[in-house]
């Protein structure tokens, strides 16, 4: 599948909880970002493929670094190089300020962005809810990023908790979590997943039909 196909698969037919489940068979057991990064609309669903910001708290003053003087620092850059089905990954700053807003949704929308997930809080709120942009974040707080930090770099890997974020690499969101499938393994845990849900499926069936729940996972594997 090319990712258009992808992702359309696996929007509609999987949920992060089974493919969660198949990574941790996969020896991947550290891929959800922290429980608090949650979707501004519940009920969204986003998949893309990340590309990774580096942010830093950085107070306005005189100095000597090529970014002292340079509002914003790289945001603007990376924000327009941004690719369609891409998702702009930001972390590595503290929490008072914001890193996202109804602009740069704009911008990203305009470009065929996927979304934006922020290890911190986006602002703007009202906006990007008109605009329909998937955006995944710890919540909204109005203070503004300019006088207090930049983005040094874009397209870097970063981490976010325990997870390590390459550039490319597929992410999947849903209103029980924000998790990564790193692009070594992604093919065969879709695949997985898919098997997974199928299965899971079967096994529903049969606990309708009056099947122990000791049975039914002796029988299919799966709970």
């Amino acid at each position: 599948m090319d990712d258009t196909q992808l992702f359309e698969t696996i929007r509609n037919r999987l949920f992060t909880a089974v493919v969660g489940d198949v990574l941790d068979v996969l020896g991947h057991r550290h891929q959800f970002l922290p429980q608090g990064v949650l979707p501004l609309e519940p009920g969204t669903k986003l998949v893309g493929r990340a590309m990774p910001v580096l942010e830093a708290d950085y107070p306005e003053g005189n100095g000597g670094g090529p970014l002292s003087d340079k509002p914003f620092g790289m945001m603007f850059e990376a924000l327009d190089d941004l690719k369609p089905g891409e998702i702009y990954v930001a972390t590595g700053s503290s929490l008072d300020y914001a890193l996202w807003g109804g602009l740069m949704s704009t911008r990203a929308q305009h470009l065929k962005a996927a979304g934006a997930v922020l290890d911190g809080f986006i602002r703007d709120t009202g906006e990007i809810r008109r605009l329909g942009f998937p955006v995944f974040s710890r919540g909204a707080y109005a203070q503004d990023q300019g006088v207090r930090g930049k983005v040094l770099d874009y397209r870097v890997p970063i981490r976010i908790g325990h997870v390590d974020i390459a550039p490319g690499d597929l992410f999947f969101c849903d209103e029980e979590g924000v998790l990564v499938i790193p692009q070594s393994c992604e093919e065969e845990a879709i695949e997985r997943a898919l098997e997974k849900v199928e299965t899971e499926s079967a096994v529903a069936v049969a606990i309708r039909g009056g099947m122990s729940a000791r049975e039914a996972f002796d029988t299919f594997g799966v709970m």
